[in-house]
């Protein structure tokens, strides 16, 4: 039997674009699954593809208000945008609705492929942006030490959704355990190749969030995480 396991939006959407019939799990979506038109719920996704959601379009609202805590004084904040990604719609819609309540403004950084990501932090800094949101695109998630180390050459506070940003020397990340994520894909996969039908498997979404919080890029930055943000971390990098 043949199965597709997708990694990502991109790789979702054109997995599902070639075939109607092959089972497709998706490892670990960023895009919302129902917005973007891959399943029809997530209870029921009722054709050949099921997986994992990242929860990362309903987790922007929490991601801009650390950014919010941890700065002081932010207005604004910086965006990366890549408009081929699908799962940039809701991402976004999710950020602009959190926006005026917490009182800043959103700035977008088109960045299609890596060479784009320093002109965009430059920009950012142009454009006096506070901080500056890299959302879990695998353009961005897969190479999270050059934007943690492109963070702190223009001493941006930045938040990505996984923690290996932190642990590559980003400031905050929040979001699900990636590995987890694919480990918890292995079981539909599994279930499939057993004879299950991905039309009747529910999308899964994650059981745990992880917020990463690295200490010695605060100080790098001159910041000082406030204590209510440090008790919410479960790891925090001295």
């Amino acid at each position: 039997m043949r199965l597709i396991l997708a990694s990502g939006t991109p790789a979702s959407v054109a997995a599902k674009q070639a075939t109607s019939t092959i089972p497709i799990v998706m490892g670990g979506l960023v895009a919302d699954p129902v917005e973007t038109g891959l399943v029809a719920s997530l209870a029921h996704p009722g054709g050949n593809i099921t997986g994992m959601s990242m929860m990362t379009a309903p987790l922007g609202g929490k991601r801009l208000e650390l950014l919010k805590r941890t700065v002081p004084d932010l207005t604004r904040v910086a965006v990366f945008w890549n408009p081929p990604n699908p799962a940039y719609g809701p991402i976004l819609k999710e950020l602009e609705a959190a926006a005026p309540t917490l009182r800043v403004k959103l700035q977008r950084l088109e960045v299609r492929v890596p060479g784009d990501f320093e002109g965009a932090f430059e920009a950012a800094i142009r454009q006096r942006a506070g901080a500056l949101i890299a959302p879990g695109d695998p353009l961005v998630s897969n190479r999270p030490r050059m934007v943690a180390d492109l963070a702190l050459k223009y001493r941006l506070p930045t938040i990505m959704d996984n923690k290996e940003f932190a642990e590559a020397g980003g400031l905050l990340s929040l979001g699900p355990d990636l590995v987890d994520s694919y480990r918890r894909a292995a079981t539909h996969v599994d279930k499939i190749l057993k004879g299950a039908n991905p039309a009747d498997l529910p999308m899964e979404q994650p059981a745990k969030l992880d917020l990463l919080v690295n200490l010695k890029t605060a100080r790098t930055l001159g910041l000082t995480i406030p204590p209510s943000v440090l008790a919410q971390a479960t790891q925090v990098i001295q």
